[in-house]
């Protein structure tokens, strides 16, 4: 999904120095993420949003696209300069790029 409101980027075109915002669900984030990323699950981001930094563009990635363009559009219209990450972690994990988990099991996120 995209939308004229915000931009939207494949994974592969995610800066490396990004604030990347992953908007899965704790049971997600915890079998693996983008290291540095930024764990706000999408039910808890109206509450958390001044968790994040006005001055720098929000890269939103969820799981497969469903949870990230509904988050992207919310930060947008309350003035955060958001990019909405197409493919999601899934894509994230078939490109190759990194990833990591919590706890001694190998990051995996399908």
């Amino acid at each position: 999904m995209t939308s004229p409101e915000f931009p939207s980027v494949p994974v592969t075109e995610v800066p490396s120095a990004a604030l990347l915002l992953d908007v899965r669900e704790d049971d997600e984030w915890r079998l693996g993420h983008a290291p540095g990323a930024v764990h706000i699950p999408m039910a808890d981001i109206p509450a958390r949003a001044d968790e994040l930094d006005y001055d720098r563009e929000v890269y939103v990635v969820c799981r497969q696209g469903g949870r990230s363009p509904q988050v992207a559009q919310y930060l947008a219209r309350i003035g955060y300069d958001v990019v909405q990450v197409t493919g999601g972690m899934v894509a994230w994990q078939k490109a190759g790029l990194p990833l990591t988990a919590e706890g001694d099991h190998e990051a995996e996120i399908y």
